[in-house]
Order: structure tokens, then sequence, then C-alpha cells
């Protein structure tokens, strides 16, 4: 894989409730398996990775609200990383 595997952290209400059982949301390569994320993880952010799980969002059209226009939202893939107590991964 010659991209970039951690595309970033996604912040999101869901996400900052996870983020107090040390679960973190982030956006990843579409090609991306779970090994690679977590190593990528570890060399990044510098943390332990107890667990890695894999979502693949299906984008698809969106109705901008009061126009006649749509929009196709692009397929993404997001990880939920488990890392090691007490350790964080800072969000900005």
């Amino acid at each position: 894989m010659t991209k970039e595997i951690i595309k970033k952290v996604r912040i999101t209400e869901k996400g900052a409730q996870m983020s107090a059982d040390n679960r973190y949301v982030l956006e990843v390569a579409t090609d991306a398996t779970k090994p690679v994320i977590a190593e990528a993880v570890e060399k990044k952010f510098g943390v332990h990775v107890l667990a890695v799980r894999t979502i693949n969002q299906k984008g698809g059209m969106k109705y901008i609200r009061g126009t006649r226009r749509a929009v196709t939202e692009a397929t993404f893939k997001k990880a939920i990383v488990t890392v090691k107590a007490g350790e964080r991964i800072e969000q900005v």
C-alpha cells in the first residue's frame, strides 16, 4: 500500500463517548487490513493497540434540504481502535 493508511481521526459525539473507554474512531484507507491499521496507529500515535474493528461505510445520494440538488457521498472505511488503558490518541 503506497498511500497513507490513516486519513483522519473522526470527531463525533459518539466517538467522544467511546474515547472514555479507550476506543477511537479513525478514517482509514479502503484497502487497509486490521494488522496494517494497528501497526500504523502504533507508529503514528505511539500507543499500544489491543483491538481493531473495521466498518465499510457505503456512500450514496444525499439530498440538500431546501434545494433540488443531490450530492453523491463517497464510500469510506472506518476503524474503531481500542488502545491500552491509560493511553490516549490526541485528536487534533
